[in-house]
This record gives C-alpha cells, structure tokens and sequence, in this order.
C-alpha cells in the first residue's frame, strides 16, 4: 500500500478524533473530573460520549467480522488474546488511577498538547516516560 496514503487516513483519523473530543468536550480534564466525581456536582456528558462510542465501536467490530482486509487492502489484524491476567489487571487500575487523578487520557492529552496547553505537554511527557519505563523493565524481564 502506498504509504502516503496509510500517512493521510491516519491524518485524517487522528483529526476527526481530535475534533470530536473537542467538540464533546472531552478535552477538557475538568469535564472528565466532573463525571468521576460522583459525590459532587456530576457530570453526565462522558457517560454519554462513552456510550455513543460503544454503540459505533460495537458496530464497527460486527461489521470487521465479515472483513478479511481494511478498506485500503490492509491485512485486518484485530486482537485474539482474550487472556485476563495481573498484569492486564494492574496496568488498567493504573490508567484509571492516572486517568481520575489527572482528567487525562491520551487522545485528550494529544489535543492539550497540539494546543500546546502545558497539562497536556507534562502529561504526554509522562506518558512517553512511562511507555519507556515498561520497554525497560519488559527488557529485563525477558533476560533475568
């Protein structure tokens, strides 16, 4: 496949995700915190963001089923590990630690970082410290 064309609907993806977070709101971590924050004055909105998302997601993956390749021609290669084990367990309750305490998830951290908002520069910055962190210790748990 040409690769500017892999490059532009990738572009393409990333900018329509971009718009509608910002649009929904999501982008804002406030919004996020409001939703989490069941005790205070709660937020519906993501709720139902998350739910609108799972209906196209649920969608899209039915229709996958019947696909062999992508629309561009790209072999489909869709997760076949339903494997449920601690280390999925823990990385989860650590994004959604991170996620809570921040209002921050990393398609939101992309658009506060493209907008150059400085919470969106540290949480990227920790993100990608992070993702380097886990290839460190996967190295050495390979090789101890």
């Amino acid at each position: 496949m040409n690769r500017g064309l892999q490059w532009l609907t990738a572009g393409l993806a990333g900018l329509l995700l971009g718009l509608g977070l910002i649009l929904s709101g999501m982008a804002n971590p406030a919004k996020v915190v409001g939703f989490l924050d069941v005790a205070g004055p709660w937020d519906p909105s993501l709720g139902l963001v998350m739910g609108g998302g799972l209906v196209v997601g649920s969608v899209g993956f039915a229709l996958l089923k019947k696909r062999q390749v992508t629309l561009l021609g790209e072999p489909l290669n869709l997760p076949v590990s339903r494997k449920i084990d601690i280390r999925l367990i823990l990385g989860s309750v650590s994004f959604g630690i991170g996620w809570g305490i921040t209002g921050i998830c990393p398609g939101p951290g992309l658009v506060l970082l493209g907008a150059g908002i400085p919470e969106g520069v540290i949480y990227v910055v920790s993100l990608l410290a992070g993702m380097a962190l886990y290839s460190v210790i996967e190295k050495c748990r390979h090789r101890c």
